[in-house]
């Protein structure tokens, strides 16, 4: 059936993704509602609906080129901040617990995809993308879902499925340090300390993680250069490493193992983004603006990926992949706090790990901002972003390993 926008007007449909997006993040940003719903499901569902009203086509060149050219630059701009050092010199023990949850989130994939994957289509392909979203974030489920070039219309039911999920979990998450359970069972020393200056001074709010920045014509410059540099190379070692290493039928496990690991563009583009930004940590630690540019590319992925959604189809496949995300979610909660009850953790420790794999780094920052836990803030990010580091490995791994059980 012919759109009202045809396939060949690059312009206006440059013009509706861009805008669209800017769209859903003024939105998220303005208002309490959109916020709720997230920025990434309004701008899902606002593709989804001008396509299956026919006034944008299903498929164009500009679609492909969001996957093509916006995906890969977005990956190392959000690793900038990826320095192994300075992650390990301020959040080791965050680290510590952030990778028994992310253990969490392999289990709850696991357990899902045994009790779901004769009820769910291609669930090995989306079992992959969530092993990622919920290790790292967005850049993972991305990625992930570009290298298993899984179906646009399970993709966007799988957004919605997660966006639903997360609303639920966030507001469970926010309420538990109410709970006298929990205070009873758990060390918190920093809730302890914010009540005590809110006693002190009930007008006292909690920092604000969240502000402007200043960002300079370099900075954009070298973000945009060095994201491409990094994108060029990677890609190029792993088509060399791919042409080298033999893979396929006639391949052995190990072969195609390593084939997979050093062979996949996205894996690579990780590998060499993350040993550059550790070796050159000062040139891109000095980087401003690097995180909004690659999350705005990101959201142009959610625009996209809205375009080929059926609506009945969506209807159809979200409930189960609602259930698919929350045994996934509930089994990463209950090994963050079992572990970290056993390890001796303090319960906020334990409560921003298992946002920072669920949510991300920023979720994981704005939640310590918000209950006033100061010292936490820098450490649940940076464990985030280490997230981001660990998110495609993992989830590749998975989705070899969930195909292997089909």
């Amino acid at each position: 059936m012919h759109s009202l926008i045809k396939p060949e007007d690059t312009w206006l449909l440059l013009g509706f993704l861009t805008g669209w997006a800017a769209a859903s993040i003024y939105l998220e940003q303005k208002y309490r509602w959109a916020a709720k719903i997230s920025g990434a499901v309004i701008a899902l569902f606002g593709a989804l609906i001008l396509a299956n009203l026919n006034i944008i086509p299903a498929e164009s060149d500009v679609y492909d080129a969001v996957w093509t050219y916006a995906i890969p630059l977005a990956i190392p701009m959000l690793l900038f901040q990826a320095d192994l050092k300075r992650i390990w010199r301020e959040s080791g023990r965050m680290i510590v617990i952030f990778l028994m949850s992310s253990f969490g989130t392999v289990i709850g994939v696991y357990l899902a995809f045994l009790a779901l994957k004769d009820r769910i289509p291609h669930l090995d392909k989306i079992g992959a993308m969530m092993t990622g979203s919920y290790i790292g974030g967005s850049v993972n489920f991305a990625a992930l879902s570009a290298k298993f070039e899984t179906p646009g219309e399970l993709v966007s039911a799988t957004v919605v499925a997660d966006n639903v999920m997360m609303a639920l979990y966030f507001f469970v998450l926010m309420a538990i340090p109410a709970f006298s359970f929990f205070r009873k069972h758990y060390p918190t020393p920093h809730i302890d300390d914010f009540e005590r200056e809110a006693g002190k001074n009930p007008d006292a709010a909690p920092s604000s993680f969240w502000r402007r920045k200043e960002i300079s014509l370099k900075d954009i410059a070298f973000t945009f250069a060095s994201a491409s540099v990094i994108a060029a190379v990677s890609f190029k070692l792993a088509e060399i490493f791919d042409g080298l290493i033999p893979s396929g039928d006639q391949a052995s496990f190990l072969m195609n193992t390593l084939n997979g690991m050093f062979g996949d563009k996205y894996l690579m583009l990780t590998t060499v983004t993350v040993i550059a930004v550790t070796v050159f940590r000062k040139f891109f630690g000095n980087l401003r603006g690097a995180q909004e540019i690659g999350t705005f590319l990101i959201y142009l992925f959610f625009v996209v990926i809205g375009v080929p959604a059926s609506v009945p189809l969506l209807l159809k496949n979200a409930p189960l992949l609602m259930v698919f995300v929350f045994i996934i979610v509930f089994v990463n909660m209950a090994v963050t706090l079992i572990t970290g009850k056993w390890l001796k953790f303090t319960l906020e420790e334990a409560l921003l790990a298992t946002n920072a794999t669920i949510g991300g780094p920023t979720t994981a920052a704005a939640m310590a901002a918000a209950k006033g836990w100061d010292r936490l803030i820098v450490p649940a990010l940076l464990a985030g972003i280490f997230g981001y580091m660990i998110g495609n490995y993992a989830g590749s791994m998975m989705g070899y390993f969930l195909h292997a059980l089909l």
